[in-house]
C-alpha cells in the first residue's frame, strides 16, 4: 500500500485539509512521512487543538532541520488559530507545511459557510477528509452546518444521508485534489467507503486511523 504522500502526490509547500472528521489524524500521519522526506510545519488557519507530540514555536525565525515537525500558530486557550507569520514566509522556512483549513466540530461531514474553508492562497494541493460514520444518519447528526449541507442536495436536516449525498456537497467545495474517507474501522464501513470512493474522479485514500492497520485501500480512477 502506498503511502498517503506519495498516493497524492504531496509535493513541498502548503497542502490544506478541509470538510469533515478526520482532517487532524490526517495532518499528523502526512506529517509523520514527510519528515522522511524533509522538514514539516503543521497548522491551522482556523482553530486545532494544541499538538502535544510536535515541538511548539510562536514564531519561525530559522529554517527548520531535515526530519524535524514543529507546530506553530498563535495559542488561544488550549487550542492554536492562525500562525503569526503569512504562509508567504513560511513556506521558507520548511519543506512542507500542513494546514488544517476548515472546522467540522468533530463531525464526520461539513458544508461551507460563506466565509468558510479557509484555504492559503499558496496552497499547492487540497484535501477534502470525509467520516464514512456520517453515512446513514440524519444530516441534522452527521454534518456541521446541516441547513447548509440539507439546502446543497435540495432536502432538509431530517433526510438520511447517502453516497449521493456526499458526492455532491464535495462538488461544492472550492477545490478538491484528493479524497481521504475516514473511519473505515469495520468491514461494513469498509465497503461502504469503497462504494462512496468509486462516485469521485480524484484520487481517494481509505483509511481508519484508529486500528492498527489505519491505510485500508487507495482508489485512482483509470483514465
Amino acid at each position: 500500500m502506498q503511502v498517503l504522500c506519495e498516493f497524492f502526490d504531496i509535493g513541498p509547500g502548503v497542502t490544506a485539509l478541509i470538510g469533515g472528521g478526520g482532517k487532524t489524524s490526517t495532518m499528523y500521519a502526512l506529517a509523520e512521512e514527510l519528515k522522511e522526506k524533509g522538514s514539516v510545519i503543521v497548522c491551522t488557519s482556523t482553530h486545532i487543538l494544541r499538538p502535544q507530540q510536535y515541538p511548539y514555536l510562536p514564531r519561525i525565525e530559522a529554517v527548520i532541520p531535515f526530519g524535524t515537525v514543529v507546530s506553530t500558530g498563535r495559542i488561544d486557550g488550549q487550542k492554536l488559530s492562525s500562525p503569526e507569520q503569512p504562509f508567504s514566509e513560511l513556506i521558507h522556512k520548511a519543506d512542507y507545511v500542513l494546514v488544517e483549513a476548515d472546522g467540522s466540530r468533530q463531525l464526520p461531514l461539513k458544508a461551507h459557510a460563506s466565509h468558510e474553508p479557509v484555504i492559503p492562497e499558496e496552497a499547492e494541493k487540497v484535501l477534502v477528509v470525509i467520516g464514512i460514520d456520517g453515512l446513514g444518519k440524519p444530516i441534522k447528526d452527521a454534518a456541521h452546518r446541516p441547513e447548509l449541507y440539507a439546502s446543497a442536495v435540495h432536502t432538509d436536516v431530517n433526510a438520511i444521508v447517502t453516497e449521493a449525498m456526499i458526492r455532491d456537497v464535495v462538488s461544492t467545495y472550492p477545490s478538491c485534489d484528493g479524497i481521504v474517507i475516514n473511519k473505515a474501522d469495520d468491514p461494513e464501513r469498509l465497503e461502504q467507503a469503497r462504494r462512496l470512493a468509486s462516485l469521485f474522479d480524484v484520487p481517494v485514500a481509505i483509511t481508519a486511523w484508529l486500528t492498527n492497520d489505519p491505510i485500508k485501500a487507495n482508489r485512482r480512477k483509470e483514465p
